[in-house]
């Protein structure tokens, strides 16, 4: 009876199945020796015997559309971009809690979510906040503006990870090119890669505007290169007094040139020095102003100067026969968010939290700024294909256009400009540290394209 029982593996097996089965446990049992080929064979028939009695229908014919349709073998492409045969193929790390899809995700479009998670630091922890972005030592009590995230709308875009940042640039130096706001972003920079290595303040020139931080464990350097318009500028003087009003040379860059060839990235920015009066020079003279009201002087306007600024910037950068630079990021324009006047007529930002997107408008001079530059990073890759350079846009107008909470507002010990606001720059901690979320995302992206 029990041997009747061990024959017996389903109400679906068949008479025959049950017939071999027992046949091959019998010659097992029953022979004190089988060769070694005989046990294998044995093995494997057990094995597809198994297979027909559990699988369904087996045997059934699979149609040629299904073939075609399920079974697709995966297409395996070569890393884009390899180097020429002879030189040596440089990979940049993964940056971890990155997927696939953040490559091929529009960033800037998005809405802010609720995140309890707050800042990666404090304005206690970190040592090198400047006094005037300090907004909690000034004062400011609300802490609602730091508990936001921002959600693009096709992907999730992961906070950023100090210890990978550095892992991806050690050995390499990134430098931060634009006016007051461009420093801003630095300082956020500094202040979140702090919780992995502690820097050394390398340099600092007598005006500030040149300063350099060094990470020694990770050999990694960063710079801030102070400039108002990119290219060079000079204000006009009356009777020895600065009038408020610029010169600028479309021919010619500024002074940050001249440390462009020990960049490995550039982080390029600016924007709000443009609605000051400008004359506007190329290498003939004057060609035209913003802001003039000069007889036979043409109004070029705010975004067409400075178009031609970043092409100039982009261009010199595409051009320059003794840099190293790979990857150049344009940091999108930074909106302002005066309300009840402009800056210098009592105008503040007294908001407490974020805009949402039905609330801004994307008809204004910011985006139209913002479009401009896309334009020029467009232009700019065309002519950095051909040689091996590569332009990305960290495009945060959207998202900031959402942000007027996030500005210091009184809360900036302004001891140079009493009783004005300062609706420009932004708190630290604060919104501005989010550029970082999409910095680490854009720069793995463009630098997956170039050796």
């Amino acid at each position: 009876m029990k041997k009747e029982q061990t024959m017996k593996y389903s109400s679906s097996s068949s008479a025959s199945s049950s017939y071999y089965y027992y046949f091959f446990k019998e010659r097992c049992l029953n022979k004190g020796r089988l060769p070694p080929f005989f046990m294998s064979f044995l093995l494997l028939t057990v094995i597809f015997i198994l297979f027909i009695l559990y699988s369904t229908t087996p045997l059934t014919p699979i149609p040629n559309q299904a073939l075609s349709r399920n079974l697709r073998l995966p297409v395996i492409k070569p890393p884009p971009n390899l180097p020429r045969k002879g030189k040596p193929i440089i990979f940049h790390p993964p940056l971890q809690g990155y997927d696939d899809g953040i490559s091929k995700c529009d960033l800037s479009k998005g809405h802010w979510i609720p995140d309890l998670h707050g800042s990666l630091y404090t304005n206690s922890s970190c040592t090198t906040i400047p006094d005037s972005k300090n907004c909690f030592h000034h004062g400011r009590s609300d802490r609602d503006f730091l508990n936001w995230r921002w959600k693009p709308d096709q992907c999730n875009l992961p906070r950023f990870d100090p210890k990978a940042f550095l892992d991806f640039v050690k050995g390499k130096t990134l430098g931060f090119v634009g006016d007051s706001v461009a420093r801003n972003h630095m300082e956020s920079l500094l202040c979140l890669l702090s919780k992995v290595e502690t820097p050394e303040d390398e340099y600092k020139d007598s005006e500030d505007r040149k300063r350099i931080w060094y990470f020694p464990k990770h050999d990694f350097t960063l710079m801030i290169l102070w400039s108002r318009y990119l290219v060079s500028a000079e204000e006009r003087m009356v009777n020895g007094s600065g009038s408020g009003n610029f010169n600028l040379h479309l021919h010619k860059i500024d002074e940050w040139s001249k440390d462009l060839p020990l960049l490995d990235y550039v982080i390029i920015s600016a924007a709000h020095w443009f609605f000051r009066p400008i004359f506007i020079h190329n290498s003939t003279g004057i060609v035209g102003c913003v802001y003039c009201n000069t007889p036979n002087v043409k109004d070029y306007g705010v975004g067409f100067t400075l178009k031609l600024a970043f092409r100039s910037a982009l261009n010199h950068i595409n051009n320059c026969k003794t840099c190293k630079v790979r990857v150049t990021l344009v940091r999108t324009f930074s909106p302002a968010h005066f309300e009840d006047g402009a800056w210098n007529t009592g105008g503040r930002c007294n908001r407490t939290s974020p805009l949402g997107e039905s609330e801004i408008n994307l008809g204004t001079t910011e985006w139209e700024l913002r479009s401009m530059q896309m334009e020029e990073i467009e232009k700019a890759n065309i002519k950095g294909a051909k040689v091996g350079r590569r332009f990305g846009a960290l495009d945060i107008t959207r998202a900031m256009l959402m942000r007027p909470d996030g500005h210091p507002n009184e809360f900036w010990g302004n001891k140079w400009m009493k009783g004005y606001n300062d609706c420009v720059h932004w708190c630290l901690p604060g919104p501005v540290d989010v550029w970082n979320d999409f910095m680490m995302a854009v720069l793995r992206r463009e630098a997956s394209f170039v050796s």
